[in-house]
């Protein structure tokens, strides 16, 4: 596979890791959730590095920041999914606190780079 500019950000890698730990807690979400809110949180969690590397392969700085925008929407909307879970008792056998760790590590790295991109 040829090596991408956007596989060499930090924020990018975070997110391919967030999205596989959202399939992984989802999976143990009950039946009648598949198509609601374990859908609902995989497509949120798997927009997040899409829209990183989407902009990265743009040609602009201005059209790099409108994707990390939506990236960062993406991801508020994967965290309100995952309050909503687990404010249903979703995570019974499951370490929240290394999934919140990692969301705040994406929104940190996230901000980050769109401060930089603002200042570049």
């Amino acid at each position: 596979m040829v090596k991408r500019k956007h596989h060499e950000l930090r924020v990018w890698q975070a997110a391919m890791t967030l999205v596989r730990e959202v399939y992984a807690i989802s999976a143990s979400f009950p039946r009648e959730e598949t198509f609601c809110l374990t859908s609902q949180m995989r497509r949120a969690a798997i927009s997040v590095p899409s829209n990183i590397a989407e902009g990265a392969a743009r040609a602009t700085q201005k059209e790099f920041l409108h994707f990390l925008h939506v990236a960062r929407g993406s991801l508020s909307e994967l965290e309100t999914h995952y309050l909503i879970a687990k404010q249903l008792g979703y995570f019974a056998s499951f370490n929240v606190n290394a999934f919140e760790e990692r969301l705040e590590e994406v929104f940190g790295l996230l901000g980050g780079l769109i401060q930089s991109q603002r200042l570049g």
